[in-house]
């Protein structure tokens, strides 16, 4: 065999091996992708259905999504002392008691209330749709009753709320409420 075969098949050899290599490298990220995506699917629950409907793009989503965990995770969250959560228990007991008389207060009151917790346990309150994006992170399943509720709460603001919209609302704010309430240790045992 001459020389020129032998580094034909020295080449076709190196190129074999580096395709193989392509290949397998191209499997292995597009396995990571597919662990990625039900990952995030798992953990954000209905948000990332509505991240990729937003975004209209998964991967789009998938980043966003990514970037919030990032975002969230790089806060002091932490869980509410004992004391605030029963001082905060006390307040929505007062304030859905108010809902019979002042249905449009008692809806602002739990807006309020709800942001209130957010800020004790370190979430930034700044506006609405970053905190419902951070809310997103560690409590997917109720951030949509979260969009709800203010949405409702904003049309009462309009003047454009009937007081079935506002008892929802108040569900919707409880719903929430009641996530953020769980200590670090009770949220480990639901889990």
């Amino acid at each position: 065999m001459d020389a020129t075969w032998m580094a034909v098949i020295v080449v076709v050899a190196v190129v074999a091996v580096l395709a193989i290599g392509a290949m397998m490298y191209w499997a292995a990220q597009q396995k990571r992708e597919r662990e990625r995506s039900r990952e995030l699917r798992r953990s954000f629950g209905p948000e990332y259905e509505r991240a990729v409907r937003d975004s209209g793009s998964r991967k789009q989503a998938e980043s966003e999504l990514a970037l919030r965990r990032q975002r969230v995770e790089a806060l002091n969250i932490k869980p509410l002392s004992r004391e605030d959560c029963d001082r905060f228990s006390e307040s929505w007991m007062s304030t859905q008691a108010q809902f019979v008389d002042d249905p449009a207060g008692a809806v602002r009151d739990a807006d309020r209330l709800v942001t209130e917790v957010m800020q004790t346990r370190g979430y930034p309150v700044g506006e609405f749709e970053q905190r419902a994006a951070d809310i997103s992170v560690d409590h997917a399943d109720v951030v949509e009753n979260y969009r709800r509720a203010h949405t409702i709460a904003q049309a009462q603001e309009r003047g454009e709320a009937s007081t079935e919209d506002l008892r929802q609302a108040m569900v919707c704010y409880r719903e929430l409420f009641n996530d953020l309430l769980e200590t670090g240790e009770e949220r480990r045992k639901a889990g």
